[in-house]
């Protein structure tokens, strides 16, 4: 009985092949915008995941907190409090953590003979390979006596050294930033990009005491890199560190603190849900074609209905129920949503393969969700059913006295 309705379905739809396929592409378009666009938005939280869990899980962040000045708000980061003294202390009085790097940072054009590139400048201690896990490939990072020296020295990023120096050897060399000469005295390893966030090796390291005296010249720090000794102490070092800040910055009980304490963990799982909206966004805008496509649907159902009333008549006029005609014309929608279904299946998954090739998204990994595919899939098939009942019962409601008669 299904296979006899189904067969049919199919040679009906096949009478029209173009109007049929001109019905089916927007459910075609449909499923294909939204396994493009998902894959796009769980492509980005993919390499936010495994940007953060590259740094590792006992890396902490202390940066100054928001200042409210006449009513205004300037943001976490906004009030700058925290000091070289500040870091030395959370080393020496907080056993759970391991490693600190104090950090400033600002961005600067930098030159080598003919050759100039913008960058970002980032003032860091010693510790900062050990605390960001980051090795130096050529060279070495510099140490303790360079940064009490507030020695002219750097450590270029991967992007850094292959835009100023090509393949040609960089340590040794001398490059400007802000007019002030730096000898090279390492490069980085590669990191990559970083999901549509920008490069991680577009930047330069510079000890933080020559950033403040030679670039900034600024007393305070933008933020306190911390690694803590181990993943199951990172809670209990983030706890000590906020304990002896708001004692060394004498903050009264019940006062708010000028400074904030992150880790990995709160960073990471914000980032993840900020992808995630993204995610939902999108695949929402790209299900609207979904409707537009059902309504198609729904309007050629009934077109074929009132082109077809004659050969319903005849069909009920030699014993077929309402049953059968509903079964076969909603039959013909499903298989309409369905076809169009694969066919969108296909054409978002190579859409999304083809991205990656596309300069706006080469940075961009697209990752094809097997959950929104099938999702997707079941949609379709959903909006064959929705779409496709009322003319389905529309055909089944006939008279077949007046079918007959019609013209």
């Amino acid at each position: 009985m299904i296979f006899r309705i189904l067969r049919v379905s199919l040679r009906a739809l096949s009478r029209n092949k173009m109007r049929t396929f001109l019905t089916m592409l927007g459910i075609i378009i449909g499923v294909g915008a939204v396994i493009a666009m998902v894959s796009i938005g769980t492509g980005a939280k993919a390499a936010v995941e495994d940007r953060f869990a590259a740094m590792g899980t006992n890396l902490l962040f202390v940066s100054g907190a928001s200042k409210r000045t006449s009513g205004v708000h300037s943001g976490f980061g906004g009030f700058q409090s925290l000091t070289v003294e500040d870091a030395n202390a959370i080393l020496e009085r907080c056993p759970a953590v391991e490693a600190v790097s104090p950090s400033v940072s600002t961005s600067a054009q930098v030159i080598y003979g003919n050759k100039n590139w913008r960058t970002s400048i980032a003032g860091t201690g010693e510790n900062y390979p050990q605390v960001r896990k980051w090795e130096v490939d050529v060279g070495t990072y510099f140490d303790d006596s360079m940064i009490r020296s507030a020695a002219k020295v750097c450590v270029l990023g991967a992007d850094v050294k292959k835009n100023l120096f090509e393949d040609a050897d960089a340590v040794g060399q001398t490059i400007r930033i802000k007019r002030v000469p730096f000898m090279v005295i390492g490069v980085l390893k590669s990191k990559g990009q970083s999901g549509g966030f920008g490069s991680r090796d577009d930047q330069i390291c510079v000890p933080y005491t020559t950033c403040m005296k030679r670039l900034q010249s600024t007393q305070f720090l933008n933020s306190i890199d911390v690694s803590g000794i181990s993943s199951s102490q990172t809670q209990a070092a983030k706890q000590q560190i906020i304990d002896l800040m708001r004692d060394r910055h004498r903050i009264q009980p019940g006062s708010d603190d000028d400074f904030q304490v992150q880790d990995m963990s709160e960073i990471a799982e914000g980032a993840a849900d900020a992808t995630n909206v993204l995610t939902l966004l999108l695949g929402s805008i790209a299900s609207i074609s979904l409707l537009v496509g059902g309504i198609g649907i729904m309007n050629i159902m009934l077109v074929s209905v009132t082109e077809r009333i004659r050969e319903i008549g005849i069909r009920m006029s030699i014993g077929a129920r309402e049953r059968d005609i509903l079964l076969q014309f909603l039959a013909e929608a499903i298989a309409l949503s369905l076809v169009g279904g694969l066919l969108g299946i296909a054409l978002g998954v190579g859409v999304s393969k083809i991205l990656h090739y596309v300069p706006l998204f080469a940075t961009i990994k697209t990752v094809v969700s097997v959950n929104w595919v099938i999702l997707a899939f079941a949609i379709s098939g959903s909006i064959g059913i929705f779409f496709g009942f009322y003319p389905a019962r529309k055909a089944s409601k006939l008279d077949p006295i007046e079918a007959l008669r019609y013209e």
